[in-house]
């Protein structure tokens, strides 16, 4: 079963952000209360070249397992450390299409738009952690693990421990790319 490890959420552009009890996801915006929260692109650096380009960053999901990985390679990393808003445990996030469903417990319904691109904060948070959460496939491709990237199709609180439901889009199905 696909679970909600732990909630955060931060009203400035930190790095990490902060565990909290619960994040109440708003339709169109994000999380209540986040500096992503916005229609528009509200990460600095996207904002740089477009501020009027859609969110497709509201809310930032991260496998618990991958936390796993990196404290057992040794790097201080806990759920919101890498400032994702929601750290799941039991589902492939990596391996989920483009536009996959994902209605998280009793309300709130969110929609994958994409992958994380790791930036060179996470070196500034601890050296090594970019390059950690980076990969190369057999032909060579890059590979993202730093989580995915969603926007809330219907608002509601989200709590740890919450279930979490995927639903598939129809196929052919998008492979995950950034954004």
């Amino acid at each position: 079963m696909a679970t909600v490890v732990s909630v955060s959420k931060s009203a400035t552009h930190s790095f990490s952000k902060h565990v909290v009890e619960s994040i109440t996801l708003v339709a169109g915006q994000g999380v209540e209360g986040d500096a992503h929260k916005g229609e528009t692109v509200k990460h600095r650096s996207r904002v740089k070249v477009d501020p009027s380009q859609p969110n497709l960053r509201q809310v930032h999901l991260i496998h618990g397992e991958l936390i796993k990985q990196l404290q057992d390679q040794g790097f201080n990393v806990y759920p919101a450390t890498m400032g994702e808003n929601i750290t799941t445990e039991g589902i492939d996030l990596l391996s989920l299409p483009t536009h996959t469903i994902i209605r998280i417990g009793a309300d709130a319904v969110i929609q994958i738009t994409g992958l994380r691109n790791p930036c060179a904060q996470l070196d500034h948070y601890q050296k090594g952690l970019t390059a950690a959460v980076l990969d190369r496939d057999e032909e060579g491709n890059l590979i993202r693990k730093a989580g995915i990237m969603a926007i809330v199709l219907q608002g509601g609180v989200v709590r740890a421990g919450d279930e979490m439901v995927v639903e598939l889009p129809e196929p052919p199905y998008q492979p995950l790319q950034r954004v």
